[in-house]
C-alpha cells in the first residue's frame, strides 16, 4: 500500500477543508500516488478521483422533540433542577409581576372614575403592604368597599333626611 500522505494534504488545502473530509479513490490508487504537485491534484480533483466528502448531518430533530416536551412541562421533577427554587424563579421578579398587576388595575380604575383618588390610595397602600394575593381579590375588595361605601350613604341621606323632617314638624 502506497501511502498517500503527501496528496491528501494537498488535496485539504485545496478543497479547504481538514484531511478527513478528503476522499482519494481506492481504485486509482497507483494513479493519484504519481501526483506530487498542486497542479496533478487539481487535475485529480477535476477528474473526480480526489472529492470533498458531504458534511455530517447533525440532527436537530430530538432536541426539539425534548423543546416541545419541556414546554408541555415535562422532564421538570426534582430530579432535574440545578438550580434552588429562589434561583429558578425569584420571589422578587413574582412579587415584581404582582405590584405591576394590581398597581395597573388600580390606575386603570381611577381613570375611568370607577374610584376616586381616596380609595385609589388607601387600595394602593394595602396592595404594597402585601394585602391582596392576586387581582381577583383586590377587585372583590374594591366591590365590597364600593358597596359599603353606598351603603353609609344610603343611611346617612336617610338620617339628614329624617332630622330635616323633625326640624320642619317643630
Amino acid at each position: 500500500m502506497v501511502s498517500l500522505k503527501l496528496q491528501k494534504r494537498l488535496a485539504a488545502s485545496m478543497l479547504k477543508c481538514g484531511r478527513g473530509m478528503v476522499w482519494l479513490d481506492p481504485n486509482e490508487v497507483n494513479e493519484i500516488s504519481m501526483a506530487n504537485s498542486r497542479q496533478n491534484i487539481r487535475k485529480l480533483v477535476k477528474g473526480g478521483f480526489i472529492i470533498r466528502k458531504p458534511t455530517k448531518i447533525h440532527s436537530r430533530s430530538r432536541a426539539l422533540r425534548m423543546k416541545e416536551a419541556k414546554r408541555k412541562g415535562r422532564h421538570s421533577g426534582y430530579g432535574k433542577r440545578r438550580g434552588t427554587r429562589e434561583a429558578r424563579l425569584p420571589t422578587k421578579i413574582l412579587w415584581m409581576r404582582r405590584m405591576r398587576v394590581l398597581r395597573r388595575l388600580l390606575r386603570r380604575y381611577r381613570e375611568a372614575k370607577k374610584i376616586d383618588r381616596h380609595m385609589y390610595h388607601d387600595m394602593y397602600m394595602k396592595v404594597k403592604g402585601n394585602v391582596f394575593k392576586n387581582k381577583r381579590v383586590l377587585m372583590e375588595s374594591i366591590h365590597k368597599s364600593k358597596a359599603e361605601k353606598a351603603r353609609e350613604k344610603t343611611l346617612s341621606d336617610q338620617l339628614e333626611a329624617k332630622r330635616a323632617k323633625n326640624k320642619a314638624s317643630r
